[in-house]
């Protein structure tokens, strides 16, 4: 459990950041205007602990899916301090032309999270958009150049890096040295998340524009996978358990441990248990990002128990004097041979947000990640009015999901990569610099075109 001068600690700056916050609201004439691209379950859940930390005003709500639209509208109205429906639209393009927005969230699928998040940094808007950045290398690296060029404030979404229970890990474990000499790091996921569905092809449902949805990715035959939530199966749509569960993990690890790029990323696996699933994503895949003197070694498998019951998402560091095991849900130091042992677990907040109790599908949200999402939602209010990085800033967003892509690209090619950033190439390999940029459906454009 947190110690209570630890929660007093922490309580005590989450106090003064949100003072820092209202200050800076107060000296505002008016509300921050927000607007929000992607409705779905996490668009949601993102902008409604927005509220819980600001009183912004929504103004704007973008989805393709009407139904999710007109859901999300009634919800901000209902919970924001105007009590104003927001503006609804179809496109992107259409909300952002209005330049009126300071903040967008671009909580999209991943296969539309650079060429809207491109936009509103062109549009003028420091922008909040979910991990990971992109699915392809180049679109990561065209939406920093975007960033830094507008000099926007850009966050992403990768909440382990404001996670209470994981800074204090970080400050009390690892920053005081209790692990010694650390020289190899395990992540991991056990959860049985694939889907393992084989349905027939469909009409998609009315009120779902499937031809923008689908957008700059190949056009797949509508099937209740597609949409929503469960589009994660395909990989023409993100790059697999690596690139939603892995990018989490090995960005805490980077955080915690002050890494930047690997020198070089190796990755096995496939498809070997679930065969007969329409998905086409992997089940089982181990890869390994070598830094200087330090592997981190990612394994997931969608099938079967996990080693660690306790331990079914995270991360193992190993020191010569201890070891370090991280969860979403709690930590633990065990010392090698004497020593004190720590642990944490996740604050939760259910007497000052209720909402975080009450709320109910399909706003429910794992009720350990809130508090992690407000420290992040804050942590980006304090860079926007100081003009500062932020602590998930899209530099961070860029290195760790490029990893994850050149993991699946090492796999697909069966050998060893060496990602040069200098350069955005892979050292001595044009067949995988080439796969660095995946093609983009008509009439939609690469940003790496310029």
């Amino acid at each position: 459990m947190l110690r209570r001068r630890d929660v007093l600690k922490w309580g005590a700056a989450a106090t003064l950041a949100a003072l820092h916050t209202r200050a800076f609201a107060a000296a505002r004439e008016k509300p921050r205007r927000v607007g929000l691209i992607g409705t779905g379950w996490y668009g949601k859940c993102d902008l409604t602990r927005l509220l819980q930390v600001e009183p912004v005003e929504v103004v704007s709500l973008c989805d393709v899916d009407r139904r999710l639209l007109d859901e999300a509208g009634q919800l901000v109205a209902a919970r924001q301090a105007s009590g104003r429906q927001p503006r609804l639209y179809a496109d992107y393009r259409q909300m952002l032309a209005e330049k009126d927005l300071d903040i967008v969230l671009v909580d999209t699928p991943d296969h539309w999270h650079a060429l809207p998040m491109i936009a509103a940094v062109n549009a003028g808007a420091d922008v909040f958009v979910q991990k990971p950045i992109s699915v392809d290398v180049l679109e990561g690296a065209a939406m920093l150049d975007a960033a830094r060029r507008q000099q926007r404030v850009v966050q992403v979404g990768m909440q382990r890096r404001s996670t209470p229970h994981l800074i204090e890990a970080r400050d009390r474990v690892i920053r005081e040295g209790l692990l010694g000499k650390v020289a190899h790091v395990e992540t991991y996921c056990y959860y049985h998340m694939r889907a393992n569905s084989n349905p027939q092809p469909m009409n998609p449902p009315e009120g779902f524009d499937y031809e923008m949805w689908t957008g700059p990715a190949p056009l797949r035959p509508y099937t209740e996978l597609t949409h929503p939530r469960t589009w994660r199966a395909f990989m023409e749509y993100g790059n697999g358990i690596v690139g939603d569960m892995c990018v989490h993990m090995l960005d805490m690890v980077r955080w915690a441990l002050d890494l930047g790029w690997p020198r070089r990323i190796a990755s096995s696996g496939g498809i070997l248990v679930q065969k007969d699933s329409l998905a086409n994503i992997t089940d089982t895949q181990h890869a390994t990002f070598e830094f200087d003197g330090l592997n981190v070694v990612w394994t997931h498998r969608s099938w079967g128990a996990p080693p660690d019951p306790e331990y079914p998402w995270g991360a193992t560091i190993y020191g010569d004097r201890g070891t370090l095991k991280l969860s979403v849900q709690k930590y633990e130091f065990i010392p090698q041979g004497r020593g004190t042992r720590l642990q944490g677990q996740a604050v939760l907040e259910f007497d000052k947000y209720p909402d975080d109790v009450t709320d109910r599908e399909p706003l429910r949200l794992e009720q350990h990640v809130a508090s992690a999402i407000r420290g992040h939602m804050r942590d980006f209010l304090q860079a926007i009015d100081s003009r500062g990085r932020p602590v998930s800033d899209i530099e961070q967003g860029y290195v760790s999901a490029a990893c994850c892509i050149l993991a699946n690209l090492a796999m697909q090619l069966g050998r060893t990569l060496e990602f040069d950033p200098a350069t955005r190439t892979v050292r001595g390999d044009d067949e995988a610099t080439r796969l660095l940029r995946r093609p983009y459906r008509q009439p939609w454009q690469h940003p790496a075109d310029g």
